[in-house]
């Protein structure tokens, strides 16, 4: 699949953790920002992603623990100049304003 396909059909089936963070993210919701979601950067695509600020956020589920595929991905993004957050989807589901404070916490460390 293309991985412009692939972004999209990602976009059409978010994970409930996943759907919850985008409605706190979408349309400058979360104090005027913009966040775009399953946004492809290289050869990959990120869950959200906030590029004036150059922060990724990720919401990981079970398959994200110790995966070395997503060491390489966070090494490559970091490289390009991106800070990222991971999230574990249960933390998302059940903490969801800490993690919007942290998320904000990392928006405002940028300007100083």
């Amino acid at each position: 699949m293309r991985q412009l396909d692939f972004a999209k059909s990602l976009r059409r089936n978010m994970t409930d953790a996943e759907q919850l963070l985008w409605k706190q993210l979408r349309a400058h919701r979360l104090n005027g920002e913009k966040f775009r979601r399953q946004q492809i950067i290289g050869p990959y695509i990120v869950d959200f992603v906030h590029f004036g600020a150059r922060l990724i956020i990720e919401a990981d589920g079970g398959q994200h623990h110790e995966s070395r595929s997503d060491a390489a991905r966070d090494a490559w993004l970091q490289a390009q100049g991106f800070r990222i957050m991971h999230f574990w989807n249960h933390d998302i589901l059940r903490n969801r304003d800490t993690v919007l404070e942290t998320i904000w916490q990392a928006l405002n460390a940028r300007a100083k």
